[in-house]
């Protein structure tokens, strides 16, 4: 059963970089036509897809977002990272990672819940 979780900093400081990880179990992150994908959820907002990597490392970013955004995968950890520069209070969510299958199933990560404060 494929499994996906969440990791970084609860807390990040306002024009810091964040970096958050997906660690994925029971599958690896180079397989075919999966697409990792990160979504984040703001406090009392709807869903906001920030973007994804697949498995050649080729992405696809959040216009609004792209500037700030990057994507990467570890092999060797068999992890994918995003990391989004210079953070605003309004880059606080929960920030999810989903493993989206060539036939459109989801396998979504519990989330993790980032502040950005001083």
């Amino acid at each position: 059963q494929v499994q996906v979780q969440e990791s970084g900093p609860g807390l990040v400081k306002p024009s810091q970089t964040l970096s958050l990880a997906c660690t994925v179990s029971g599958d690896s992150i180079t397989t075919n036509y999966y697409l990792w994908t990160w979504i984040r959820q703001p406090p009392g907002k709807g869903l906001e897809w920030i973007g994804y990597i697949d498995n050649s490392g080729s992405a696809r970013y959040r216009p609004s977002l792209k500037s700030r955004t990057s994507f990467s995968g570890d092999t060797s950890k068999n992890q994918c990272t995003l990391q989004l520069n210079s953070v605003t209070p309004e880059d606080a969510a929960v920030y999810y990672c989903v493993r989206v299958s060539p036939k459109g199933s989801a396998t979504w990560g519990q989330g993790i819940q980032v502040t950005v404060s001083s």
